[in-house]
């Protein structure tokens, strides 16, 4: 899970392993994998950040 901020500025949370594309449009687009898309105020290279930080989270918790 990650926290993005939409375009009301009220910051929610994405479950990271349902986005299948970013796009930059000049926000970000995030489309899910079921098509649902989600417009948000972070730029990709933050987005692609907390999904690596999310990932190694999950991946050392278990060690």
């Amino acid at each position: 899970m990650i926290k993005v901020t939409g375009l009301n500025n009220v910051e929610f949370i994405l479950n990271a392993e349902l986005i299948e594309k970013l796009e930059e449009v000049p926000e970000s687009v995030i489309t899910l994998v079921n098509g649902k898309k989600y417009i948000v105020l972070e730029s990709n290279e933050e987005i692609i950040r907390s999904v690596l930080e999310y990932k190694k989270r999950i991946f050392t918790f278990g060690m």
